[in-house]
């Protein structure tokens, strides 16, 4: 499969740009101060210039090796010589493919609009879920009341790190003053739960009217997952499970196996718009729903996501709402107001690429 855009002269740059946290983000896996993350920049002959992102999260992507920039550096010369990208040569490098038909795609409009929609050209927002972080019970119940206050209805909370007893108290907390009508709850325990406790955590999860949990138990334990997702204690998303998936005959087969009730996809992880896209019809196909969410990208890669993510008739919060992670993110034609992710055509022009950059290493 050729993924075609553009075909002229063109050139690439490539640069590495440190991101700087606004705080410690925990997840199960640990804590995120900084996060590196590789910004393409494909300049045509007119000299326009097109940017996309690159983005690998330790210990849980599948293309994050020593080898990635020596990769990425062949994927950019393949592309200057042909001027199309070759999805089957770089698969096992999703966001790679990610970061590229972003740029590519942004070269061919000559814009960061990649997706003409009512989200790019009528400001039509897209509903998002506000995150709860992980840290300590007051760390997490102050960031719990900030997000009701700011007005989002969907909330989700990444659990599995502190005592199990305390998130429950977390979600009491919630469910004490709001239904499942008012607020909706998610809950993400990236593979936290032990395979002897897993039932009783769901059971116990279950009392708190839940949206749905993602990934109860590491990925590959593919016969608890089925029989986790068969009892129906609490709807289950699959995430982790689908990294490294990349064929198509794959998916189908995980899917078919394990029967979610939804899966959660993120470009960056899961092959580009292409390999979302793949999986996206083969859940239409069995009637698994899904959602699009950031694996922690900048703006850049957020912006690329959301404007995708509209053009699949969303009807549910999107996890799109990591914008505001960074104290130097690059600022960009979107914005958070109450559980809204707004573009805002009028601020194109704004964008300060060279600042952003400013600060980076270039590696090509």
């Amino acid at each position: 499969m050729v993924y075609i855009l553009r075909k002229m002269p063109l050139h690439i740059s490539i640069y590495k740009k440190v991101l700087n946290f606004t705080f410690k983000a925990g997840t199960s896996r640990g804590y995120y101060t900084t996060k590196d993350t590789y910004i393409v920049k494909i300049e045509d002959q007119s000299g326009f210039s097109a940017y996309g992102e690159c983005s690998t999260l330790p210990d849980l992507s599948c293309d994050h090796n020593d080898n990635y920039e020596n990769v990425l550096k062949e994927c950019a010369h393949a592309v200057m010589a042909s001027g199309h990208l070759d999805l089957d040569t770089y698969k096992s490098y999703p966001s790679i493919i990610f970061g590229f038909e972003t740029a590519l795609l942004s070269l061919a409009h000559r814009s960061p609009v990649l997706f003409d929609s009512p989200f790019t050209s009528k400001s039509e927002p897209i509903a998002i879920n506000g995150l709860i972080w992980m840290g300590d019970f007051a760390t997490m119940a102050q960031r719990l009341e900030s997000k009701i206050n700011d007005g989002f209805k969907c909330i989700k909370i990444k659990i599995g790190a502190i005592d199990f007893d305390k998130e429950l108290e977390l979600l009491d907390k919630i469910r004490s003053r709001f239904d499942k009508n008012t607020i909706q709850i998610r809950v993400d325990a990236n593979g936290a739960f032990a395979p002897h406790e897993a039932t009783d955590k769901l059971k116990a999860l279950s009392c708190y009217d839940l949206h749905s949990i993602e990934q109860p138990v590491k990925a590959g334990s593919y016969a608890l997952m089925k029989s986790l997702c068969e009892a129906k204690i609490i709807p289950i998303a699959l995430d982790e499970e689908l990294i490294g998936v990349h064929d198509l005959k794959d998916k189908a087969e995980l899917l078919d196996s394990i029967r979610p009730d939804y899966i959660v996809l993120k470009p960056s992880l899961h092959g580009g718009f292409a390999g979302c896209s793949e999986f996206i019809k083969l859940c239409r196909q069995r009637d698994i729903g899904f959602w699009l969410t950031s694996a922690l990208e900048s703006n850049i890669g957020l912006n690329a996501i959301a404007q995708y993510a509209f053009m699949h008739n969303i009807t549910i919060p999107q996890g799109l709402g990591t914008g505001l992670l960074y104290s130097n993110n690059i600022d960009y034609p979107l914005s958070v107001r109450g559980e809204k992710l707004y573009f805002d055509r009028s601020l194109i022009a704004a964008i300060d690429y060279e600042k952003f950059l400013s600060d980076s290493s270039r590696v090509m």
